[in-house]
């Protein structure tokens, strides 16, 4: 696997290929200090990962991921935690707030090694047959499988694809999230962000930011807000009080 590092700020490139370098064998294949070089690099050379700074000048990184690749994987690093939310709504894979933890770079590289795989050619994509009020049947290596509502614990869309995360495991799907999420239990999941439809049965906790199924940490969009605050909470909570 390899990546590129863009940042306008040069001791920052550094640090982040030191610290990649530390906890990872990924190739670095360079480092950029603005957007248009990077997108130069990018029309003849292929790459994997990119670790993309938010605020930069001529173009910001918000701005750049928009036109990346679909095989792209993107990470955001940034010192501004308003970014977060927004920088998942372009498909990204992970947000490092700087600075940056060894743990949790080894921990978003691991996450882009594993949906590099998932999206990779060799990888079969599962197909959803049908679905009934209790489950979906999926046809993947040309068996089919039942796939429980209440063994997934969310869905997250991920490029043109679904990942379905059931138990331990995490199934892809040719689909978006939106003709996924109609095909499931409205009173059971929840739409809570662009990216990510949540099975409420699994929430362990939330913020006006986020939601925790586990291990897992889902970000909680503005625009689905109000309504997983008046479903899920009661409207007990006032969404815009933070």
């Amino acid at each position: 696997m390899n990546c590129i590092i863009v940042d306008d700020e040069p001791l920052a490139r550094e640090e982040m290929q030191a610290l990649i370098k530390e906890v990872s064998e990924i190739e670095i294949l360079g480092k950029f200090p603005n957007a248009p070089a990077a997108l130069s690099f990018l029309k003849v050379n292929e790459i994997d990962l990119i670790f993309l700074d938010i605020e930069m000048p001529m173009v910001t990184g918000l701005e750049f991921a928009a036109q990346l690749p679909k095989q792209a994987l993107t990470i955001f690093t940034t010192a501004y935690p308003q970014y977060a939310l927004k920088s998942y709504e372009l498909d990204a894979i992970d947000y490092l707030l700087k600075p940056i933890e060894k743990n949790r770079l080894q921990k978003a590289i691991k996450k882009a090694e594993v949906y590099k795989q998932l999206l990779s050619d060799n990888t079969e994509k599962n197909t959803i047959e049908t679905n009934t009020a209790d489950f979906l049947l999926i046809k993947s290596d040309r068996k089919f499988h039942r796939i429980n509502f209440s063994d997934i614990k969310f869905i997250e869309g991920l490029k043109d694809y679904v990942v379905i995360y059931v138990g331990n495991q995490k199934l892809i799907t040719a689909m978006n999230l939106k003709t996924i999420h109609q095909k499931i239990p409205q009173h059971l999941f929840l739409r809570v962000s662009k990216s990510y439809v949540v099975n409420i049965g699994y929430i362990d906790s939330f913020d006006h930011r986020s939601i925790y199924l586990g291990e897992f940490e889902v970000p909680l969009g503005d625009v689905y807000k109000k309504d997983f605050f008046t479903i899920y909470a009661g409207g007990a909570l006032d969404p815009e009080n933070e």
